[in-house]
């Protein structure tokens, strides 16, 4: 078993009291597979990261701002010091952060995709949610500050897991974890959750229904399913399958339409759907930071022509849909 289990021990104790009790049976085995060092070289550096941070004591902590913020009292000194310590975990992809004076500003803004959504689906208050490709958990954190009564991040990237224990240091809440898997390793038809968020996740799977009726299954009866991803323009029929990379990115499989999108929620069982929104990704939304220096969105657009992608393809256009399980599920 890894070590850092031990900063699962709060969250695990809480899954006892809920309808997920049997699968601590296998979770803690989960999480250490999910941060074996054995299979990823980078963690003793970034765990040395977790076991250097200052033991500050929050002043006040703040999950609706657009920046998830921490204070305390600290000098310009520590927070030079905290600023290369936090650089140890880069690249920074998903946020932003405020912590103890320290801004981190990630790769994308993700408050502005949290504006776009927050006020257009069900009340979180007393929900249990699921949030799918969560990075970092900066999601998680809003869907707790919006009252979620326990929020489950789930991502198979390590970086990320280190990134938000970093942040759990600080703020200390255990109805909120980040866990370090893909949807394929929770337990199968759920039905638990009253939300799930599916944001950009969907155009990585090759097979897109399986994951519409994976992320259907995680739902109870009547629950609701958030789905952000990439969309092209079109009519109910169009469906975009690049050919090899699309805007650098080597896993992009399937970029529908949104009227799409809507049917193919419609076919697997989702009603009530509703398209929320419809955005075009800015270079303002999406680019490179001292947090974040690798290449970003920028330089994945046709530098003459913002409007396609360095392979000719649209740019990055992504939608937000909404939708529910029926009452009583029927099968596939």
């Amino acid at each position: 078993m890894t070590d850092l289990l031990k900063h699962y021990q709060p969250f695990l104790q809480q899954l006892a009291d809920t309808d997920l009790a049997d699968w601590l049976d296998s979770l803690p085995q989960q999480i250490s597979q999910g941060l074996d060092e054995k299979r990823y070289g980078d963690l003793p550096r970034w765990k040395q990261v977790l076991a250097q941070l200052p033991e500050w004591q929050a002043d006040s902590i703040d999950l609706n701002q657009a920046a998830i913020s921490v204070l305390g009292n600290t000098n310009t000194e520590q927070q030079a010091d905290f600023t290369e310590l936090l650089k140890g975990l880069h690249p920074w992809r998903k946020g932003p952060f405020h912590l103890f004076g320290v801004d981190i500003d990630t790769e994308w803004r993700s408050d502005w995709k949290w504006d776009r959504l927050a006020k257009h689906i069900s009340p979180l208050q007393g929900r249990k949610v699921l949030d799918i490709g969560c990075g970092s958990g900066y999601h998680c954190w809003r869907m707790r500050g919006a009252g979620a009564e326990l929020v489950i991040g789930i991502d198979p990237t390590p970086l990320f897991i280190m990134q938000f224990l970093l942040l759990q240091h600080y703020i200390q809440d255990h109805a909120v974890a980040v866990l370090p898997m893909g949807i394929e390793h929770l337990p199968t038809k759920l039905q638990f959750f009253d939300t799930v968020f599916s944001m950009g996740v969907l155009y990585h799977r090759r097979s897109p229904f399986d994951h519409l009726m994976e992320l259907r299954d995680c739902l109870r009866p009547g629950g609701e399913l958030v789905l952000e991803t990439l969309v092209i323009d079109g009519d109910e029929g169009h469906v975009l399958v690049p050919e090899d990379r699309y805007a650098r990115m080597g896993n992009v499989w399937f970029l529908p339409s949104s009227a799409t999108l809507m049917q193919w929620l419609k076919k697997v069982g989702f009603v009530d759907i509703v398209l929320i929104d419809e955005t075009v990704t800015s270079i303002a939304e999406q680019r490179r930071t001292d947090w974040m220096t690798f290449y970003s969105l920028e330089q994945f657009l046709d530098p003459n022509d913002h409007s396609k992608t360095l392979e000719g393809y649209p740019a990055p256009k992504r939608a937000i849909i909404s939708a529910k399980t029926a009452q009583k599920n029927s099968e596939s």
